[in-house]
């Protein structure tokens, strides 16, 4: 792939972090066709590896395969089978493309005509007439074999063996193993080794499909397929490629993990604390610039000072806490991201910030929750803890927080709003405009029930606006990023118009 010719991509992202994916894609690769659906982002781009590996509020990067819609779902499960594998291998010249745009974007440029010449002949073998029995059995027992080590097991999940297969199962897994058998007779082994070109299939199956087949019976029979139509050899340890298949109730996908970790493993960060892309998400919110100054009142391990500045070295950046732990894990986090004269660290309280008043551009925080903090317990705690952030903050900066579910009722007053309300972003999910429907877990837009009460910031601190509403997820917790502007200075309110 030039780097002029754009390739087809899509990203994984936590539940509410697809808006804030989408922005960046276009902003940092100037991706197009940007589509979001629940928990993945596609798009195109003409990007090598290193301007891909710096998307920073996405998870799995991968090339895009195939896309469609849910597959049919019948009670033959041999039909469906064959339907899943038809869908995956129905173009192999497109896959011989996709992997020679893979095998580009790793540096294999000298072995990618090898590889695509030697795999085409593969693909054009006409299937032959099996006539011996004896050697169709050999031949579907080898077959067997490769099935068994293909069997890709998901976590917490056990592999399923061959022996304990249904006898519908057994009928499929033979006349998959019969059919290729027959289309690599003539092929050499010798040949294929030779190739050094390993595989494995990971597959994630849920929804209506889920109940008919496993993911790995799927897995299996899409291997199977690869190993005799493609000449891979199978390797779960540690493979050149990976397969990764995702079926569901709302489409079908197919993709090749571009990087073997997580975009969201950042190797600058020795201790994790907060999610890596949701404390990226919330410095983007805060409209840091050249020679700003930012604070993070409540730093902990300092995780949102370390995406801020990796991705804003130009500003300045200070953390409080109040834990001797916390700050020591901070430090050793910015000197293994070799940050130290961009993070500067002191231990102190939230409620009492020996700081000036007006002097920063922009605070931060993931104010502390859950069973761990006693935050909602202390009815005076939340309104100091703002009242300190106003203080510092000048006018016109931006106020950004993360929230629980409980603490953003305690600071906006949605008393009114229902549990299931999602992230305020506008229709095109753009996080950084101003507040729109909702969007719902699927991508659709849905309206937000505002509370009637007026809330903590409303009445308390007249000078902070909200400008924003998003909800992500923090593993088995909902959460809330709330941005505010600073439009007056405090106890002033801003002239009704």
């Amino acid at each position: 792939m030039s780097p002029a010719e754009p390739g087809r991509f899509f990203c994984t992202a936590g539940r509410g972090m697809e808006p804030f994916l989408a922005r960046e894609v276009r902003e940092r690769l100037g991706a197009t066709e940007v589509d979001c659906v629940s928990g993945k982002v596609f798009f195109r781009a003409a990007a090598g590896p290193g301007e891909l590996r710096r998307l920073r509020s996405g998870e799995r990067l991968f090339l895009l395969l195939r896309r469609r819609g849910p597959l049919p779902v019948s009670g033959s499960r041999g039909k469906m089978l064959h339907e899943i594998k038809s869908f995956v291998i129905e173009e192999p010249k497109y896959w011989l493309d996709i992997i020679s745009v893979w095998r580009k974007l790793h540096g294999h440029k000298g072995k990618t005509d090898d590889v695509s010449q030697e795999n085409t002949l593969a693909l054009k073998r006409k299937s032959e007439e099996e006539t011996n029995t004896a050697s169709k059995r050999q031949k579907t027992e080898q077959v067997r074999a490769v099935v068994s080590e293909l069997c890709q097991v998901e976590a917490g999940e056990t592999c399923v063996a061959l022996e304990r297969m249904s006898s519908e199962e057994c009928w499929t897994e033979s006349k998959t193993s019969s059919e290729f058998s027959s289309k690599g007779s003539g092929e050499d082994p010798a040949a294929n080794e030779q190739l050094g070109f390993s595989f494995r299939v990971s597959c994630r199956c849920s929804g209506a499909i889920a109940k008919i087949l496993t993911s790995q019976e799927i897995g299996r029979a899409i291997g199977v397929t690869l190993v005799k139509q493609c000449g891979w050899r199978a390797d779960l340890r540690d493979p050149d490629l990976e397969i990764f298949v995702h079926l569901n109730d709302i489409q079908t996908v197919v993709g090749i993990p571009l990087f073997r970790l997580p975009l969201a493993n950042r190797e600058y960060i020795k201790t994790a604390g907060l999610r890596s892309t949701v404390a990226w998400a919330m410095a983007s919110l805060a409209e840091i610039s050249a020679g700003a100054l930012v604070l993070d009142p409540m730093c902990g391990l300092g995780t949102i000072l370390l995406e801020a500045a990796k991705e804003w070295p130009e500003a300045c950046y200070w953390g409080a806490d109040i834990s001797d732990s916390q700050l020591e894990g901070a430090d050793e986090n910015t000197r293994t991201a070799g940050l130290m004269d961009k993070i500067e660290l002191l231990k102190a309280s939230a409620k009492a910030l020996p700081l000036p008043s007006e002097s920063f551009d922009s605070v931060i925080s993931d104010i502390p929750f859950g069973k761990k903090f006693k935050t909602t317990n202390d009815a005076q705690l939340l309104p100091d803890i703002l009242q300190e952030m106003e203080r510092v903050l000048r006018v016109g900066g931006t106020l950004v927080l993360l929230l629980s579910r409980e603490l953003r009722r305690r600071v906006d007053g949605l008393t009114g709003c229902a549990a299931g309300d999602c992230a305020e972003a506008s229709a095109d999910g753009d996080p950084g405009a101003a507040p729109a429907p909702a969007l719902s877990g699927d991508g659709n837009s849905s309206s937000v029930a505002q509370g009637n009460g007026e809330s903590l910031l409303s009445s308390h601190f007249g000078s902070l606006v909200p400008e924003g509403v998003f909800a992500v997820s923090l593993g088995k917790t909902d959460a809330f990023i709330h941005k505010y502007r600073k439009v007056s200075a405090p106890g002033l309110r801003e002239p009704e118009s």
